[in-house]
């Protein structure tokens, strides 16, 4: 699958360690999942995602991630993020998008994910792909420097 700016590869858990490298990388080590979660993850029904990567001068990069789950008429973004030099490039939405066709293709009618609530960019993206706040998890995430933060939950449509 191709976007204006990237390549999009279809994963799964032979790609668990590229994938946790590129968590790392795009979440930090105290947020970050291991090969092990990610593999994990695959073991479980109804997961899929994707790999974004960008041409450079020593060949195509992996920079975006995005792993999601279908069960019955709903799905969940588990996970989407990107190194920080590929970021407002519109990956995120290329990713987006992915999730939410092959979720339609799994019968899902409803996408889910959640976010911190002083995440603005991530928000931003969300809200302009239709997503809209659902329900809030107070201090769902923990910060490695201390203190924690409200996830919100998401939603939209899949059609």
């Amino acid at each position: 699958m191709m976007s204006d700016s990237c390549e999009l590869i279809a994963v799964g858990a032979a790609h668990a360690g590229v994938l946790a490298v590129l968590h790392e990388a795009a979440f930090g080590v105290g947020e970050a999942w291991t090969t092990g979660d990610f593999a994990a993850l695959f073991d479980t029904p109804g997961t899929f995602g994707w790999i974004a990567q960008v041409g450079t001068g020593q060949g195509p990069q992996p920079v975006a991630l995005v792993l999601a789950r279908a069960v019955a008429d709903e799905a969940e973004i588990l996970t989407i993020g990107s190194l920080p030099r590929a970021r407002r490039r519109g990956i995120g939405r290329s990713l987006l998008r992915a999730a939410a066709a092959e979720a339609a293709t799994r019968g899902a009618e409803r996408l889910f994910l959640e976010v911190a609530v002083d995440n603005e960019a991530a928000l931003g993206l969300y809200r302009a792909a239709g997503f809209t706040e659902v329900g809030r998890r107070k201090d769902y995430y923990r910060r490695p420097t201390g203190g924690s933060a409200d996830a919100l939950v998401m939603m939209r449509a899949v059609l």
